[in-house]
């Protein structure tokens, strides 16, 4: 496993829904993104934070009609490159997605892959993170009000405030 390859996963929960979404992220993900998609522009062309209309498939072998939103680095939630694919919730196209985004070069993303490249690249400090996970796992208001705090830095903030206020009293005492 490397931090600088492909990687790719499903963002939604696994089964059947209305839609389902995929997520690319890497330094290859334009290029394996537009090795499958079909639609006006090219992705690898896209300006970041667009969406683009077209189709998936493996030659002339059409997957799905789908919504492919870039996010350009550094702007993403990775900090890399990122394409998600809006796709219909079929099982039978999620499987088939994941597999053609695995043969055209990227892999399949680890539980938490995506947040552990955005600690790595500087997006979130270990707090928010964390926070991420728990806001995932939140069962209750409280639960949701905590993480959303701690994901917003919330906790990175009082840390950072109270190392301040240590440092000034530090400082004090080695003046006196």
């Amino acid at each position: 496993m490397e931090s600088n390859d492909t990687i790719a996963a499903l963002s939604t929960a696994a089964g059947i829904g209305a839609i389902a979404v995929a997520r690319l992220s890497g330094l290859e993900a334009l290029p394996i993104a537009d090795s499958i998609f079909s639609g006006k522009t090219k992705l690898a062309a896209a300006a970041s934070h667009t969406a683009h209309y077209g189709i998936v498939s493996d030659g002339q072998d059409v997957l799905d009609e789908v919504v492919a939103t870039v996010f350009r680095a550094p702007n993403s939630y990775t900090g890399e490159d990122i394409v998600e694919f809006s796709t219909h919730g079929s099982l039978f196209i999620q499987q088939g997605l994941l597999e053609l985004l695995i043969r055209r070069g990227a892999r399949m993303a680890t539980a938490g892959e995506f947040t552990k490249r955005a600690f790595l690249n500087g997006k979130m400090d270990l707090s928010q993170a964390e926070a991420v996970a728990d806001l995932i796992e939140s069962e209750s208001y409280a639960a949701h009000a905590t993480a959303m705090q701690q994901m917003r830095g919330g906790y990175s903030k009082e840390i950072a405030s109270l190392r301040e206020r240590l440092i000034e009293f530090a400082a004090l005492v080695e003046l006196e």
